[in-house]
């Protein structure tokens, strides 16, 4: 992220380094991020998602329902799919991210922590 440094605010640059953080299978809610980084909220680290995200792993910061990104929702289950992301089907059938699976709370992944099932 150094190189980005002079081109990105301070904030962006910092929600930016958690979301590359996050492991493969494992994601933070808007609010999460803004709560490990202990400054903004929800929608400041929505904004720098939508302005900056595109160069790190955008689909592992997702909205607290799971719901993937709108215009999104392809792109994004393609990579859930591909990293064993726990998903879920709704009663219409529709897959969302199971977060009490899927959520990371920042600390060490563990051997074991992840179900490897998904949908």
């Amino acid at each position: 992220m150094g190189r980005m440094s002079e081109e990105l605010p301070v904030y962006a640059e910092h929600v930016l380094e958690v979301a590359e953080r996050i492991p493969p299978g494992r994601v933070m809610t808007y609010g999460d991020v803004a709560e490990w980084l202990d400054e903004g909220g929800p929608r400041q680290v929505g904004r720098v998602m939508a302005l900056y995200g595109g160069a790190v792993p955008w689909w592992r910061v997702v909205r607290a329902d799971g719901v993937p990104l709108p215009g999104s929702e392809r792109r994004a289950l393609e990579h859930y799919r591909a990293e064993a992301t726990p998903l879920r089907l709704t009663a219409g059938g529709e897959p969302r991210l199971d977060m009490r699976r899927a959520r990371w709370d920042g600390g060490e992944e563990r051997d074991g922590d992840r179900d490897e099932a998904h949908t």
